[in-house]
């Protein structure tokens, strides 16, 4: 199946795979070809994992936005999304600590966690 995963400022990814794992507010959902057709709305600070046709696997800390899935093609449509080889592990960790309180804390902690999330990293 064709997947791409865009986030508001560029694509972030896009190719052919057997299988979309990605986490929305009903829970995380696991696609594979022929998978009905759906609109689901992603977590904040959520993780996509997509398995390529070549076995590889391809994860993504993912923002905000919409998972749709339309006959054999997945769209992954984020508010901002990085793959794991972009993250800086550090950054995240030092995002985290210094979260403190007030009304953009959520957000960077949530932001913070998915990134060390799609590392492989425990919080």
């Amino acid at each position: 199946m064709s997947v791409e995963l865009v986030a508001v400022e560029r694509r972030v990814w896009s190719g052919h795979a057997t299988s979309v794992f990605a986490q929305t507010t009903e829970g995380e959902l696991g696609i594979l070809p022929g998978h009905t057709p759906l609109l689901g709305e992603l977590v904040e600070g959520g993780i996509v994992k997509v398995t390529t046709t070549d076995r590889e696997t391809v994860t993504a800390a993912v923002f905000g936005g919409f998972l749709s899935v339309t006959g054999d093609k997945v769209s992954v449509l984020a508010e901002a999304a990085e793959l794991a080889d972009e993250i800086d592990p550090q950054a995240a960790r030092d995002a985290l600590a210094q979260a403190g309180a007030g009304a953009d804390a959520d957000s960077v902690r949530a932001r913070a966690t998915a990134r060390l999330k799609a590392l492989g990293q425990s919080v």
